[in-house]
């Protein structure tokens, strides 16, 4: 079985390409007089359909799986840990679930462009870069395709790296199963940076109501702190009201973990 699953992240991709071609062929023939077109073939080209279907969401199941349970090469954290030396190792098991729920994210939204929202993970993902041969590996089989580096960022002028955050931030809250346009907590991912105090990083809250209420309390609202809602609101280009079109493409998520609110993520 892990042999097959092994061969689908290698080939699921190229399935379709493949029956295409069996099919430019088929027709090939017929217009060159090899055989006849016979209502039948209506019935080969719905299993074909059926098939690649099948073959396609089974890919993208096996490949959910091997980004959440597949190794990463063990030294990524202790680079991360010359990076942030305040971080634990514990602290660094957190970070790098981050990074399996950036890949996720990628993988879910169907190879359109996700943004970095954690510097922590940000340093963790580069590292892994700089390992060339096993970064491309991983890409393959995780993704299905090489993933470029973007450096971390929150919502800004660009309209095409807002709506990389929202599909972050859609799918870091489906993988926990947090309603993303009325979140009670934050996903991991856009947590981790204000639990470790990341200099640098990305603080946010779940509700921009949290930001007056937490300052007024003398909490960690303030100016440098984003929230989960604004990704909701129209105050930035790009497509707020479907989350950078994730939400209109969401076939259904699985998933469940530690989140936070100011500053969560975990223990």
């Amino acid at each position: 079985m892990k042999r097959f699953e092994n061969l689908l992240l290698r080939l699921g991709d190229k399935v379709t390409l493949l029956a295409i071609m069996v099919w430019v062929l088929a027709f090939v023939g017929i217009f060159a007089g090899a055989w006849r077109l016979r209502g039948v073939w209506i019935f080969y080209v719905f299993v074909t359909v059926v098939l690649i279907a099948l073959v396609r969401h089974w890919t993208q199941s096996v490949r959910q799986n091997h980004i959440r349970e597949a190794p990463l090469p063990h030294f990524l954290q202790r680079k991360l840990r010359e990076t942030y030396p305040h971080l634990g190792p514990r602290d660094c098991e957190l970070v790098e679930r981050g990074l399996r729920q950036f890949f996720l994210a990628c993988l879910r939204s169907n190879r359109q462009f996700v943004a970095m929202p954690s510097k922590a993970v940000d340093a963790l993902w580069h590292e892994f870069i700089l390992h060339t041969q096993a970064y491309k590996l991983w890409c393959r089989d995780a993704l299905g395709f090489f993933l470029h580096h973007t450096p971390a960022e929150a919502l800004g002028k660009r309209a095409r790296h807002n709506d990389g955050l929202r599909r972050a931030w859609y799918w870091a809250c489906k993988e926990e199963s947090i309603d993303p346009k009325a979140p009670s907590r934050l996903p991991l991912l856009f947590a981790l940076d204000a639990k470790f105090a990341i200099a640098g990083g990305f603080t946010y809250v779940p509700d921009c109501a949290d930001i007056a209420r937490k300052s007024d309390a003398g909490g960690c609202g303030g100016g440098g702190t984003h929230c989960g809602t604004s990704f909701l609101d129209g105050s930035h280009s790009g497509s707020s009201g479907d989350f950078g079109g994730a939400d209109s493409s969401d076939g259904g998520a699985d998933g469940g973990g530690d989140g936070g609110g100011c500053g969560g993520g975990g223990d």
